[in-house]
């Protein structure tokens, strides 16, 4: 009786542990995919935050040149 307590118990462990495991990668997973994005959102607008401010450095420059 007490081995196959034992081994049922140590299939619990291994099934707890595979299991536990794969959630764990699953998350981080999601985690490292939405950051990404997040990151990615944030990088486009900092290049069209960019953009906007170099034309209007050039049209500043232009009005200046002008006069």
């Amino acid at each position: 009786m007490a081995l196959s307590s034992m081994t049922w118990g140590y299939a619990r462990i291994i099934a707890g542990t595979l299991l536990g495991g794969t959630l764990g990668f699953y998350v981080m997973h999601r985690v490292e995919v939405s950051y990404k994005m997040k990151m990615e959102e944030a990088l486009k607008q900092y290049e069209k935050d960019m953009k906007k401010r170099q034309e209007e450095e050039n049209l500043s420059q232009f009005s200046e040149d002008s006069v």
